[in-house]
């Protein structure tokens, strides 16, 4: 049985009731291919429109917004311009995880730990009704690739 993201996806809409298109199949494999980075949402428009011209900004927006919905895709508000980005993220659990994001590479990490009880333990009898949290940074691989080049200008430097 064929375990792919795109896959998992369509297994999903198909038993929310969701006709698999030529368009939500395209616009799936675009998602697919950003792979474990965001896509700005506004690119993801730009593309889908360039193989379907005639599709408006609505139907993508809303297609987007039904798959988040379903847990296929996620959302995120870009921490520097704000923009929305999505990304595929099929997994049948949709178990709550949290992200990294490099601010270099745009690379995505999922975290599995959620810091809600140490925030609702110092809310007492607060209702939390939910909670979105994301880290930014630099990952291990561009911080590796500074460093190197960091090195390699004091090597030249000193010289």
């Amino acid at each position: 049985m064929d375990k792919s993201p795109i896959a998992i996806a369509v297994k999903i809409l198909k038993a929310n009731g969701y006709k698999i298109t030529r368009q939500r199949q395209s616009l799936l494999e675009l998602l697919a291919q950003s792979g474990d980075r965001y896509l700005e949402l506004t690119e993801l428009d730009r593309l889908m429109r360039l193989q379907f011209p005639k599709m408006s900004h609505n139907t993508i927006y809303r297609n987007v917004k039904e798959f988040a919905a379903l847990g296929i895709v996620e959302e995120n508000q870009n921490e520097n311009d704000g923009k929305t980005e999505v990304k595929l993220d099929c997994n049948e659990q949709h178990a709550h995880h949290h992200h990294f994001i490099c601010n270099q590479c745009g690379k995505v990490q999922e975290l599995k730990m959620c810091p809600l009880s140490f925030f609702s333990d110092q809310l007492p009898g607060a209702e939390i009704t939910g909670h979105h949290f994301e880290l930014y940074g630099i990952c291990a691989e561009c911080a590796k690739k500074f460093t190197h080049s960091v090195d390699k200008l004091n090597v030249n430097f000193i010289r």
